[in-house]
């Protein structure tokens, strides 16, 4: 299965529109146009939401595999991950219907909502059958303690894994939609604790999300940026559009230039 990529970007999210910026991506041409813009800035691969024609959050395996096969002829060797983020509008069964008939190889998805109103075998069932199929699923995680969570769930060939993916939330949708790099040593020890090392990456909320990244780079891990989850670069100036946030990203991190 396919390794996270160093930088993916989120360009979207499942809330944002272009009420909160005129450059954020919602129709496919524009998530087209921007995964171009954010790969020549630097990006390795895109973290991909759909949206319907009113900009809502949308999860349709169908119009998943039509974008997926208009990103490959665009960017190709780009990562695409799909996500399956429930957004108070899908539930389980479907999230997991999505993630197994969207066509993607690359999948991410909350554990807490893939649990929801689930058995425990079901879920492990699933995401055996994930491996199986050859899709990489990265496993959200919100809390340290998800960690916990996520060992009683999976099977245990599939936990020790290094090729596990992880990304570890840092901050939430909040007024501010802060973040801090201190609150990424619960997930590290969980880590440790666990006597794994998976493939791990992070994403953060608001003006801290260079700090946080910056701490997840040195400590070993990738890392995810974009509008998703902020706007703003880490002097607070509003960026101009996600290839921007890329291109900040790259120059505060030192990371070498894009080839």
């Amino acid at each position: 299965m396919r390794a996270l990529p160093p930088l993916m970007v989120a360009p979207n999210g499942a809330n944002r529109t272009k009420a909160d910026h005129p450059a954020l991506p919602v129709t496919l041409d524009e998530i087209v146009a921007t995964a171009r813009a954010c790969r020549d800035a630097g990006a390795d691969g895109l973290h991909l939401h759909l949206r319907d024609a009113e900009q809502r959050h949308l999860l349709d395996a169908g119009r998943y595999r039509e974008a997926l096969a208009e990103l490959r002829r665009a960017v190709p060797g780009m990562a695409l991950q799909v996500t399956t983020e429930a957004n108070g509008i899908y539930a389980a069964p479907h999230q997991r219907q999505v993630a197994l008939e969207a066509g993607a190889d690359m999948v991410s998805a909350a554990l807490r909502e893939i649990l929801r109103d689930t058995p425990t075998e079901e879920a492990a069932a699933f995401y055996r059958t994930c491996a199986g199929r050859g899709i990489a699923m990265q496993h959200i995680l919100y809390d340290a303690v998800e960690i916990d969570l996520l060992h009683r769930t999976l099977p245990e060939d599939l936990f020790a894994d290094p090729g596990l993916q992880l990304l570890f939330v840092l901050g939430r949708y909040t007024p501010g939609q802060t973040s801090t790099p201190d609150t990424l040593a619960p997930f590290l020890d969980g880590l440790k604790r666990h006597g794994i090392a998976p493939d791990w990456a992070v994403c953060a909320f608001g003006q801290g999300e260079t700090a946080c990244l910056r701490a997840a780079h040195e400590a070993g891990g990738k890392l995810r940026v974009g509008f998703e989850n902020s706007l703003v670069n880490e002097d607070g100036q509003i960026a101009r559009d996600n290839a921007e946030r890329v291109m900040r990203l790259r120059a505060a991190l030192k990371l070498p230039e894009p080839a």
